[in-house]
């Protein structure tokens, strides 16, 4: 079995068509308040260059600018009543999304009727767009640039959901053991890129990709170990391996580890990527310090 996952890692890695490339020594680093609940869970970047965050467990969202400054833009309301399964927190923000007009999209979970996808603007209370299952984990979240929907990883529940935020209509988008956990978390990170969604599955180590023409999903890559969020340089894949504190890329060259405990990681839970620069967030969800760093790839 080990020999078969290993083979099927290598093969498919010839999918990319650029090499892993290591990163440099980290540029920057942006200490997070920990005492603040300030656990990043996931990125999304602002046209100068700040990184929009949520923050796990408080509801808010965070912007970290250029210069390592850090505000709270937004704050989604935390139920008095709130219960996310396995965690048994009030509130889960998971993933978010920027849309072109500057709209951001955060995938809450809180156990109620409370949960689902929000739309933030800064300055205005966040509203409740689509409502989704409060039995699940809402987590990563991609927006599709030709629709403009947007598709929602559900780690317990084994599916994607496409979400029109215009009409708020939800409908199961993809389902099945390629999604679901082994005994945690299985559908993660969320990308569109290159015609398909991309989905990490944290549990098994994979990442699976399902062509947005319907046809059936496939695992691409093996062997990842507890992989969280991930995103696109070029066609080389760089994640977030949160429990090891890694950040890896997958290419021709196959996996290889270029940030580690030694850069700063502490559970990595999400990077982006924006030309050359490599955006990490670490949640310290099992120790370290929580913090925001900032490097370039080559």
């Amino acid at each position: 079995m080990r020999i078969k996952q290993i083979g099927v890692a290598l093969a498919a890695a010839a999918v990319f068509a650029m090499p892993a490339a290591p990163a440099r020594a980290a540029s920057r680093i942006v200490p997070l308040d920990l005492a603040a609940g300030q656990q990043p869970e996931n990125i999304a970047l602002e046209p100068d260059g700040s990184a929009d965050l949520t923050f796990a467990y408080t509801g808010e969202i965070g912007r970290v600018t250029p210069g390592g400054q850090v505000t709270v833009i937004a704050r989604i309301q935390v139920p008095a009543d709130g219960d996310v399964p396995v965690v048994h927190r009030k509130l889960f923000l998971g993933g978010i999304v920027r849309a072109p007009g500057g709209d951001l999209y955060v995938a809450v979970s809180t156990g109620t009727a409370a949960t689902g996808l929000y739309r933030v603007r800064p300055g205005t209370a966040p509203v409740q767009v689509a409502a989704l299952s409060p039995a699940g984990f809402q987590n990563g979240v991609a927006r599709d640039p030709g629709s403009g929907d947007l598709f929602v990883a559900d780690s317990f529940g084994s599916v994607i959901r496409r979400v029109s935020p215009r009409t708020g209509q939800v409908t199961d988008w993809a389902t099945g053991d390629l999604l679901a956990p082994v005994s945690g978390f299985g559908a993660n990170g969320v990308k569109v890129h290159d015609g398909a969604v991309w989905v990490s599955n944290l549990d098994r180590g994979t990442l699976v990709r399902f062509p947005l023409s319907g046809a059936p999903g496939r695992v691409v890559v093996t062997g990842l170990g507890p992989v969280d969020d991930f995103a696109f340089h070029g066609e080389t894949v760089v994640a977030a391996v949160n429990q090891e504190n890694r950040v890896v890329t997958v290419g021709r060259g196959g996996v290889r580890t270029i940030l580690s405990l030694s850069d700063g990681l502490a559970n990595p839970t999400s990077v982006a990527v924006r030309g050359d620069t490599l955006y990490v967030a670490d949640s310290a969800y099992f120790g370290g310090s929580p913090n925001l760093v900032r490097t370039r790839l080559r």
